[in-house]
């Protein structure tokens, strides 16, 4: 099916905040139930570095790829289709490989390089980049300012903080940690589109992405978390953490190395202050009260996202989420929808 979405489409406006492979997958389905020209994902930069010299912004380039249907559908990242020529042969030189560039993803960095190195913005480049892939929702890198997200290792052996790609990649986000932190967030302004969107969309969603390393550089980012808590009853997040775990990723071990209950009620502390409800799944309904005490209102549906279609019942159930009466005294109410795509 194409990245547009379907017939049953309404023009109600969403902005989404996202941050990796599982908001790359909640856009996908959201695609399905709302025009893309209806959509803004506002995606996070704290992940970008540089790597022989060429500009990589990661989740950019993943949201990207799964929206033009172009991702490597086994690993959730990467192009569909790589080949490997590049990264064979610098490791046979004995240079660094030990981060997966295809070649296609290096002609992407290359292209990013080139424009940044001729003075354009990243906005202006992910603006350029998405109309080549054929996309025509609204994708905003959160900042054109460097915002670099950095781990403190907790052995104290290893407590110099280290690049977030050398944890997530290079570690395999296998180690404990002290503090995350996000280098030059203090400086950087949001680009440009980025508050208009947050301010005048019908819902902002913020995607199944990690709260501290996807969410975190989105939401901190001087004057966000403001626009959010202003507009926090048309705020819905949805849980990363179904029955204690991760769906993907670090995300519930993170939550227990930094003093957080890794369950959808540690998500509901942190995200209390700018969203007003939190989708979870109904492996944690039985938690959907201690959800609404710790200040969310909750909607329990099906949150693991299979495949495109259970992405875009989970992107209905969320928006209608929003619509509901969240003031209502059934604070373990059904999403509604719960067994169908359409609105």
């Amino acid at each position: 099916m194409s990245p547009s979405a379907n017939s049953n489409s309404t023009s109600q406006t969403v902005a989404v905040l996202a941050g990796g492979v599982g908001a790359a997958r909640f856009l996908r389905g959201l695609l399905r139930v709302r025009r893309q020209a209806d959509v803004t994902a506002v995606v996070n930069v704290g992940d970008d570095f540089v790597l022989h010299g060429l500009s990589i912004s990661p989740d950019l380039d993943t949201v990207t790829y799964t929206l033009a249907e172009q991702v490597n559908a086994e690993t959730g990242w990467g192009r569909r289709g790589e080949t490997w020529h590049v990264r064979t042969e610098l490791g046979r030189l004995g240079g660094q490989d030990w981060f997966a560039l295809g070649d296609l993803d290096v002609a992407l960095h290359l292209f990013r390089t080139q424009r940044r190195n001729e003075g354009a913005s990243l906005s202006q480049i992910t603006r350029e980049l998405a109309g080549r892939f054929g996309l025509e929702l609204t994708l905003l890198p959160v900042s054109d300012d460097p915002i670099r997200t950095r781990i403190t290792p907790a052995a104290p052996a290893e407590a110099a903080e280290i690049d977030f790609q050398e944890y997530f990649v290079a570690r395999r986000h296998g180690i404990a940690i002290r503090s995350v932190r996000f280098a030059g967030i203090e400086a950087a302004r949001p680009a440009p589109g980025v508050a208009e969107a947050l301010t005048s969309a019908d819902a902002v969603v913020l995607a199944p992405s990690n709260p501290f390393v996807s969410i975190g550089p989105v939401v901190d980012v001087p004057g966000i978390r403001e626009i959010l808590a202003r507009r926090r009853e048309r705020v819905v997040a949805v849980s990363p953490i179904v029955g204690g775990q991760s769906v993907k990723g670090p995300a519930a071990d993170m939550m227990h190395y930094l003093g957080h209950e890794p369950s959808v009620v540690g998500i509901a502390r942190l995200y209390a202050s700018c969203a007003a409800t939190l989708v979870i799944d109904h492996a944690d309904a039985e938690l959907a009260p201690a959800v609404a005490r710790a200040g969310m209102s909750p909607v329990v549906t099906d949150t693991i996202m299979a495949d495109v279609d259970r992405a875009a019942t989970l992107a209905t159930a969320t928006l209608h989420a929003v619509d509901a009466d969240i003031r209502d005294t059934d604070t373990t109410r059904p999403a509604a929808n719960s067994t169908g795509t359409g609105t």
